[in-house]
């Protein structure tokens, strides 16, 4: 009955001693921080904000100004192929409304548009990756 007893102690330390026992762990570093870019839809034209900046996650939020109903789309030209491109759409925007649209921008070149072709699509140039946020305080 002792013997079993001090079987039942070793147990849990037998099998603490199996977790966990890789060390060569290496933690990923993280994405860049997001940044937020902003988006006019008129009766004219799309324009955005910044026309420029690197590459990773944004949050680009979208103002419909124009007297319609518009949905935009954020897309690259190389849709398909060896390395498809991006392409995300807002829901229908209803006129003085608002959306928004979280992508995960890689470089390139993109077109910010709206399925009325009287309007003028924006071009965005997205340069190299943005710096981690991997020593940044206080983020999600």
């Amino acid at each position: 009955m002792r013997s079993f007893r001090r079987g039942l102690l070793l147990l849990p330390i037998v099998v603490l001693a199996g977790c966990g026992g890789e060390d060569d762990y290496e933690n990923s570093p993280r994405p860049a921080t997001p940044i937020n870019v902003t988006a006019a839809i008129t009766d004219e034209r799309v324009s955005v904000s910044p026309e420029t900046f690197g590459a990773g996650p944004i949050v680009l939020i979208v103002s419909n100004q124009s007297g319609s109903e518009q949905a935009l789309t954020f897309e690259t030209d190389e849709i398909g192929g060896e390395n498809p491109g991006v392409s995300k759409a807002t829901n229908t925007i209803a006129p003085s409304g608002t959306a928004s649209l979280q992508v995960d921008m890689r470089e390139g070149s993109y077109a910010v548009r709206v399925g009325d072709q009287g309007i003028e699509p924006a071009t965005v140039e997205v340069s190299g990756e943005r710096a981690s946020a991997q020593d940044a305080l206080l983020q999600p």
